[in-house]
């Protein structure tokens, strides 16, 4: 047998199915529960018990502890969740990713799901085409774990037989006989291979299926799955590599939980074994390294049997159908056998390392400290960062909260042009006041554009219908409040224009325009307050419509006033210019404050 550049291809295409089919169950099960996800972690984390069941409730449900892991980090990087929340939420994850375990374990040497993969990819067909974005979701979720088990069912007649292919394997088969050197080893490869692919699972159904083979002893295959806890810590740290340092200290926290946790199972490694042994032996299932000694004492003897039974062939034997029922049995065991590894692993991680979760806390905070004691630079983006894109849907809480933080920020550079009018033009003040104005000009702009080019990328994963009308709506605030920022930056150029010119507003122009910027405050603080609600009331969003109208009757009333001050020489032709100039650019600052306000009246009539 010789395993070609095609079988190769084979091996890599198998792993692609299996992941794509986890990804498209998980961000199906993350699109009919989003909302929900997030409500049970703002109200399920409040001490670090509730946290880890959480933890543990949600990694089940979208299966992928990578998934959960990056949710988690993202949401201490905005603020929605402390440190000592986090940490407790991501131990109960490494619980909940044991179930993925067991579904492979279960199902994929149980019960044949290969025969029920098309039928089921036929039931999620049809749902894909519906109007209901929910039946859509769960026709996603169907389809997805087809893809899984049947990438499962190729891996399996795909991984290459080391004792078949010496040639190609021999740097494998010659460190399996190396003790506890083999165990680090393997521990160190079940790493790697989980850094590379970034999922534990795929290392997990890897591992199980060489095993179940009698490629490799129970032991070897536990060490991989032990590493595979280590290397699933790369995706959480890589999302955090734009974050904020909350979200560094978390992501430092679970590489931290797994490491600890891997040291003290590979120092108690063999007597940790021998209990696995013993539990799976105690519940009937069977001793997992029998699987091992049977094929060791066959393939010598009878090496076509190994090979009938590892491949699906048969042998004209009388005993034949007794043996491979023998032999499905034992393969249950190891995979029963590796799933309680995994399970038992992580349990008790969890339950003597949660009471330690403050003094995680102090460690991760003295490792990863604060750069800068001012905090990040003024144009970087807050809660957001376009490292953590592993679960989309999750992703616009992050979003919403750096909108409002945009919409802040604009506000701030309107009460710098406030300031600026009644600054002494020419001094030292007015222009760093100026400059300062200039500068949150092009902060402005590059927020809008990292702020959109990060929706674009959410976009680019699977959403939701509801997400993606969501983030429509913010690509819409965005742009508008872009624009109120461009308003701010004309009425300071429109006074710096007037000083060039030598030109004096009197009294009456100054307390005008003082009256329609208290109207466009007003108007910027409530869209401020609206963006900053999770859930802003109808009579909060009539308001600003009130206040729309304010500002219109206002403009109306000063421009008719303006020719008559003119004729009546209250001051010059060109200062009424310049302040027409600057009442024109108030109204057009009003008019994009309530194209915000009418995204999110929208974007609440879709929620009603």
């Amino acid at each position: 047998m010789e395993y070609t550049f095609l079988d190769f291809l084979t091996l890599i295409g198998s792993v692609g199915l299996f992941l794509y089919g986890m990804k498209v169950m998980s961000e199906g099960l993350q699109k009919v529960a989003g909302d929900r996800l997030r409500n049970i972690l703002a109200v399920m984390t409040k001490n670090r018990f509730s946290g880890m069941f959480t933890g543990i409730l949600i990694t089940a449900l979208i299966q992928s502890s990578s998934a959960s892991t990056v949710m988690v980090v993202s949401f201490v990087n905005a603020g929605l969740m402390t440190l000592g929340q986090s940490m407790a939420v991501i131990m109960g994850a490494n619980v909940g990713t044991t179930v993925t375990a067991w579904i492979i374990s279960i199902f994929g040497f149980k019960v044949n799901i290969t025969l029920f993969a098309l039928p089921l990819i036929g039931l999620g067909t049809p749902l894909l085409f519906s109007r209901n974005s929910t039946h859509k979701s769960w026709g996603e979720f169907l389809i997805g774990f087809s893809f899984l088990f049947m990438g499962l069912d190729y891996l399996n007649h795909s991984v290459p037989d080391l004792k078949s292919n010496p040639e190609i394997f021999e740097f494998l088969t010659s460190y399996t006989q190396m003790g506890f050197l083999s165990i680090l080893i393997f521990c160190a490869v079940g790493a790697i291979v989980t850094m590379i692919v970034q999922a534990s699972s795929a290392t997990l159904a890897i591992s199980l299926i060489m095993c179940s083979k009698g490629w490799i002893t129970f032991d070897i295959a536990a060490a991989l799955i032990l590493g595979s806890n280590i290397g699933t810590t790369i995706t959480p740290l890589l999302a955090s590599i734009s974050a904020n340092v909350s979200a560094k200290r978390a992501a430092m926290g679970h590489l931290l939980f797994n490491v600890l946790g891997s040291i003290w199972t590979l120092i108690l490694y063999y007597p940790f074994i021998r209990f696995i042994v013993w539990i799976c032996t105690s519940l009937g299932v069977g001793n997992p390294n029998d699987l091992m000694a049977f094929v060791s004492a066959n393939e010598q003897t009878n090496p076509s049997l190994i090979n009938a039974l590892n491949n699906g062939g048969t042998l004209h034997t009388p005993d034949f159908e007794q043996q491979k029922a023998h032999f499905e049995a034992m393969q249950f065991s190891v995979s029963f056998g590796l799933s309680m590894f995994h399970t038992v692993f992580n349990v008790i991680n969890v339950t003597i390392m949660i009471w330690f979760t403050g003094l995680y806390e102090k460690i991760v905070t003295r490792l990863v400290r604060v750069k800068d004691k001012k905090g990040e630079e003024e144009f970087q983006l807050k809660f957001i960062s376009r490292g953590m894109l592993s679960a989309s849907e999750l992703n616009l809480p992050q979003a919403h909260q750096e909108i409002a933080v945009y919409a802040e920020r604009v506000q701030r550079m309107f009460g710098m042009v406030e300031d600026l009018l009644h600054e002494k033009e020419g001094s030292e003040a007015y222009m760093k006041l100026y400059n300062r104005i200039e500068k949150y000009e092009q902060i402005c702009d590059r927020m809008e554009l990292e702020i959109a080019g990060f929706l674009n990328l959410v976009v680019g994963g699977r959403l939701s219908f509801d997400g993606k009308m969501r983030v429509n709506s913010m690509l819409s605030i965005v742009t508008e409040i872009e624009s109120i920022g461009d308003c701010c930056y004309n009425l300071a150029r429109t006074l710096q224009r007037k000083q060039d010119s030598h030109i004096v507003f009197n009294d009456e122009i100054i307390g005008n325009i003082d009256a329609m910027f208290k109207l466009n405050a007003e108007a910027l603080n409530n869209m401020v307050l609206l963006l900053s609600s999770n859930e802003p009331t109808m009579s909060e969003i009539m308001v600003s419509y009130n206040k729309e109208c304010e500002i219109n009757n206002f403009r109306n009333q000063l421009r008719k006033s303006n020719i008559e001050n003119i004729n009546n020489k209250h001051y010059e032709y060109q200062a009424g210019i310049y302040y027409m100039d600057m009442v024109a650019e108030c109204e057009r600052l009003g008019d994009y404050v309530i194209n915000v306000v009418d995204a999110i009246k929208q974007q609440e009539e879709r929620h009603a």
